[in-house]
């Protein structure tokens, strides 16, 4: 197995420069995710600009780490639903199917 070729990427994050490395392939998604970093750490600090780093950084990563299981359990509550959804109109089809015994 080989590993995948790494590239050096400049991301900002509330006006600092990192370098990380990703595949190529997944530097548009890396690109992306910075950008909602940096805005939900703006938010968070708002116009405290005191506030240190590393604590903004805890609070937004808390925050986008909430929306991510709220949006899982959105997801799976509604995956629930369509299964129940698509039991029922099978049961429905099984019947409008069966064989009738003339009567």
């Amino acid at each position: 197995m080989t590993a995948k070729a790494s590239e050096a990427v400049s991301i900002r994050l509330l006006d600092r420069e990192y370098t990380v490395g990703c595949a190529p392939d997944e530097r548009d998604a890396l690109l992306a995710s910075a950008r909602l970093l940096d805005a939900k750490m703006r938010e968070i600090r708002g116009s405290n600009r005191m506030v240190g780093l590393d604590r903004v950084a805890v609070l937004a990563a808390l925050n986008l780490a909430h929306e991510l299981l709220q949006l899982r359990a959105d997801s799976e509550s509604k995956d629930r639903e369509l299964a129940r959804s698509l039991g029922e109109l099978q049961r429905k089809l099984d019947g409008l199917f069966e064989p009738r015994t003339p009567g």
